[in-house]
């Protein structure tokens, strides 16, 4: 009889997009979400694709590296994405205008991202002088966006923060409950 009052939930599959500028730790946090470790990495030539199962989503990562030219290919990578993580780097405050005008507002004005939701991480908060989401927000001026959007603080190194992130967009992409 209880089994006729329980919900069960159905996978859907998510499309997420990792964009941030080179060393930001984009790699680093996809292996800490992927094997629960810190893995060494090298900076991503190309991109690496995972997929990471949270809460009934099935979460298709793209860490697309974030050097100069790979810049150029992020449009490639748009079409059919429902969230874009940008990971950000809060302990190089002198490069947040270069992310600001080389990642994210070409991420905000492009068609195919339009529906997709946005979410911030500030990674390397372990470091000291590591910059605090509001900080980041304030320097980025993300209030004014239009996309639906959050930012949180992380240390993909030391795993704080990824499973609220991660939950975080569980609640704002997860499947529709079905009752049988």
């Amino acid at each position: 009889m209880g089994n006729l009052c329980t919900r069960y939930y159905e996978y859907k599959d998510v499309k997420l997009l990792l964009l941030g500028l080179d060393m930001a730790g984009k790699t680093t946090l996809l292996n800490h979400l992927k094997l629960g470790e810190v893995v060494t990495t090298i900076p991503t030539f190309g991109f690496n694709l995972e997929t990471v199962n949270h809460k009934n989503i099935t979460f298709i990562i793209y860490d697309i590296g974030g050097g100069d030219k790979m810049r150029q290919q992020f449009r490639h990578h748009y079409p059919d994405t429902d969230a874009v993580v940008m990971v950000i780097d809060g302990a190089d405050p002198e490069r947040l205008q270069k992310l600001n005008c080389n990642v994210i507002k070409p991420a905000l004005h492009a068609d195919e991202l339009a529906h997709s939701i946005f979410l911030f991480l500030v990674n390397k908060r372990d470091l000291p002088n590591c910059l605090s989401a509001e900080e980041v927000a304030a320097k980025l001026n993300l209030k004014a966006l239009k996309h639906s959007w959050h930012i949180m603080e992380i240390s993909a190194y030391r795993g704080v923060g990824l499973t609220n992130s991660m939950d975080w967009l569980a609640s704002h992409l997860g499947p529709s409950p079905r009752v049988l």
